[in-house]
């Protein structure tokens, strides 16, 4: 079995920071790309920043030069720091993580529960 539990949501006031953790656990051999989603409320999940397994990284266009996307491969753990936030950032974020498990050949993808951020003006 494989979890991805987030941590570090909260409310911050617009222009504070914020340092989102997701930490893989379970039978893992190795994780390949983890990224992070995000959804605000009626609007559709987007993706917000991705990382390979080597470290390279892309951004949605809108949010660059404000997040970024890390990872510690040791600790099977993506980051994500978000700096000067907005209002409009509020949403659950959502890490997800291409991973194959112990005894199995194929990499699935696995999705975190989301932890919420709220920025207020």
């Amino acid at each position: 079995q494989v979890q991805l539990v987030e941590s570090g949501g909260g409310l911050v006031q617009a222009g504070g920071s914020l340092r989102l953790s997701c930490a893989a656990s379970g039978s893992i051999v190795t994780i390949f790309g983890m990224r992070w989603y995000r959804q605000a409320p009626g609007k559709e999940r987007e993706l917000v920043a991705g990382i390979t397994v080597d470290g390279n990284t892309n951004y949605a266009d809108s949010l660059k030069g404000r997040f970024t996307i890390s990872r510690e491969n040791a600790k099977k753990t993506v980051y994500l720091q978000m700096n000067s936030l907005k209002p409009e950032d509020t949403a659950v974020y959502y890490c997800n993580a291409d991973i194959r498990r112990t005894g199995m050949e194929v990499t699935m993808r696995y999705w975190g529960q989301g932890t919420q951020v709220t920025v207020s003006s």
